[in-house]
């Protein structure tokens, strides 16, 4: 945003180069064909990678970053910047081309060392490697979905932090996606709901280029993809030329004017423009041009026989370009500064958002639940969101189309709806997957802490975007429900068994499976305070008994806690998550009835666990063990010693109440008990 007088901008919300004559076409012309030549020359030294996108949507791309993008090299994250998302990451040379032209910490020398080891060019998009990534893409339509995050978290900070007076959020998101992008599924979902939504400062370009790796596109897709997205509510626009400046600018003005519908753009490209031979053909979708063909590409520009080649005049272009970003952001600084006396609240409720922080108040107002009562974990966890939501305005966050049986509604905070986004509490409808990536992007914006929920065995619907949040290391919480055989009646398709150990091995990932109401608080404390990776939260639908608090620090340090200790050393460890953990503490009793002391311990984070069984092997008793949890126990069995016994699940579920299902399927006291007797047996026999 810019200040009064300053001259950048004719229109607050239109483009940063607004005031200034249009470019030149030869310059213009001299840009795009920088942009395609560097990408064709860093795939070929790598001889690998993907240069038909980046050759093919260089004119839109420059269009965008040269018009319309608001942002500061200087400050890749300036808070108010526009953000732009290649969604069809494969092509990321047109990005890291675009990342050096204007300044960002993206020498030459990266551009040469494209998809090598230590390189700030891989492959795909990362974030957090490469200064101006905004999200990490590759799986086509989670950049399309992330952006739907970004633009809604846009407008729901907006709503809070606007004044009459001061404007401080006041930003686009632009997408460029491909085909692959919109075949894929998330897209659908995201599109839906990005329309419902009325995110008219998403701008979404498709390089409509009709090719896929295998050939035509329309071998296996003939949508209307402009239809499709006008009857999700977008406005829908067709340039027919891709190289045709004044059409794509036009465009894309027409797009900045529309303020609530989301835009769609198709563009008519050729994938690899430029190459002579292979241009419009899948064979340079994925593939290196071959000296020969990029020697013929570089002659039909006019350009120099050498790589990597800069044109004076483009780079100096793009250094104006990217001051004028740069007087943009010092123009919004004063502004936010000016905000921020005035509005002196607002602008802590702010620093303390983008810290992505929860505010240290967070464990005084943590509910304790009563020992000896009983209650399911989804209940207790939404006992606690009701505690920590009046604390923590940041916390935002619903489910896909279950919050009454999630528990995840704060109360009081509002729904956000189409052109309404005060409120905390989304609905993201029946579509996981999206409201997986959603969550992603509204956590890559910063400003919100997001969580979203939904049934564990519907995990699987989203896994892609979880293990994305888990490869950025956002915090992102996600909580999956209704975790075990216990769900009864549902039958096995609702009966998650592999769906807990599968979630575990995703690198950086914290599974929690609390035992109780006490420990579901406890892990949601360590939930939120954890801002360097997302948590997942598994909970129960039945209730189980409650036992005694625990401080959020022991699970932390040790992923486990002992829930019944023996007055000496005991006979037989029971280690068990989750309900399990009630059904070993039955079990103990029944034991000690025989003689047997039995210690008891409950593991929430059995990652963080076995992480400190590498680091301290006396941590657990120099005993027998059972091992128990009603899932898959392959994770179970790589920690049981010779002797131990594992009590899992090698099938599906059944349709049947919970409690006949559980007997069924072997998890009952007497087979715990029996399980003991027989572990130590085998160690004194």
């Amino acid at each position: 945003m810019s200040g009064p007088g300053d001259g950048l901008l004719t229109d607050p919300v239109g483009p940063v180069t607004a005031d200034l004559a249009p470019a030149p076409d030869d310059i213009d012309a001299r840009a795009i064909a920088t942009i395609r030549l560097l990408a064709a020359d860093a795939v070929q030294e790598a001889r690998s990678g993907h240069p038909g996108l980046p050759m093919g949507a260089a004119a839109p791309a420059w269009v965008i970053w040269s018009r319309f993008l608001r942002h500061d090299p200087t400050e890749p994250g300036w808070p108010d910047r526009d953000r732009f998302v290649l969604s069809a990451g494969h092509g990321s040379m047109l990005l890291y081309a675009l990342l050096h032209l204007f300044g960002y910490d993206l020498p030459l020398d990266e551009l040469r060392r494209f998809r090598q080891w230590g390189s700030k060019t891989p492959g795909h998009p990362e974030y957090g490697h490469t200064p101006g990534v905004e999200t990490t893409t590759g799986p086509l339509g989670q950049g399309l979905a992330n952006a739907v995050g970004m633009a809604l978290a846009e407008r729901m900070l907006a709503a809070r932090c606007n004044t009459d007076d001061h404007t401080v959020v006041n930003h686009r998101t632009w997408v460029l996606a491909g085909d692959g992008d919109l075949m894929e599924g998330i897209s659908h979902e995201a599109a839906s709901l990005a329309g419902h939504l009325e995110l008219g400062r998403l701008i979404v370009v498709f390089d409509d280029n009709n090719i896929t790796i295998d050939g035509p596109a329309s071998q296996s897709c003939r949508d209307d993809v402009l239809g499709r997205f006008a009857a999700y509510g977008w406005q829908t626009l067709r340039v027919e030329d891709g190289n045709d400046v004044a059409a794509l600018e036009a465009a894309l003005a027409e797009a900045v004017a529309d303020e609530t519908r989301p835009s769609l753009i198709a563009v008519r490209t050729t994938i690899g423009y430029g190459a002579p031979r292979l241009a419009g053909t899948s064979a340079v979708h994925g593939a290196p041009l071959g000296e020969e063909e990029l020697a013929a590409t570089r002659a039909r520009f006019g350009w120099p026989d050498e790589r990597f080649h800069v044109p004076h005049d483009v780079a100096e272009h793009c250094r104006q370009l990217a001051a004028r970003g740069r007087a943009a952001r010092l123009s919004w600084e004063e502004d936010r500064a000016r905000w921020a006396d005035a509005h002196p609240e607002l602008a802590a409720e702010w620093d303390t958002a983008v810290s992505a922080k929860p505010p240290a108040s967070l464990k005084d107002v943590l509910p304790l639940f009563e020992p000896g009562t009983k209650m399911a974990t989804r209940k207790a966890s939404g006992a606690v969101l009701a505690a920590v939501g009046p604390a923590y305005p940041a916390l935002v966050g619903g489910s896909a189309d279950l919050a009454s049986s999630t528990n995840t509604t704060i109360p009081g905070v509002g729904d956000v709806g189409p052109g309404a986004y005060e409120g905390r509490t989304l609905h993201f409808g029946i579509r996981e997957h999206a409201m997986g990536a959603m969550l992603n992007g509204i956590a890559l914006h910063g400003g919100l802490r997001p969580y979203g929920s939904t049934f564990l065995v519907f995990s699987d619907y989203m896994r892609p975007a979880v293990r994305l949040a888990a490869l950025m290391r956002l915090p992102v919480v996600f909580i999956f429900t209704h975790d075990s055989i216990a769900v009864g009646e549902d039958g096995p398709t609702h009966q998650p068994v592999e769906h807990v150990e599968s979630l575990r091995l995703i690198p950086d990932l914290a599974v929690l499976r609390p035992a109780d109401a006490n420990e579901t608080a406890a892990c949601w404390q360590l939930a939120l305070e954890r801002c360097d990776g997302p948590t997942v939260l598994v909970l129960t639908r039945q209730d189980l008994p409650v036992l005694e608090p625990v401080s959020a620090s022991v699970i932390s340090d040790h992923g486990a806690r002992i829930v019944r200790d023996t007055p000496g050393d005991p006979d037989v460890v029971l280690v068990a998550t989750g309900s399990e953990v009630s059904l070993a503490l039955a079990a103990a009793a029944e034991l000690e009835g025989q003689g047997v002391a039995a210690q008891v311990v409950s593991v929430p984070w059995r990652e963080r666990f076995e992480e400190a069984l590498r680091a301290d092997s006396g941590l657990l008793p120099d005993c027998p063990a059972v091992w128990v949890e009603a899932g898959v126990p392959h994770g179970w069995q790589a920690l049981a010693r010779p002797g131990d016994q594992v009590i899992g699940l090698r099938r599906f579920g059944a349709s049947a109440p919970g409690p006949v299902v559980y007997a069924e399927l072997g998890f009952t006291v007497s087979a715990v008990v029996e399980a003991a007797l027989t572990s130590i047996g085998s160690r004194t026999g």
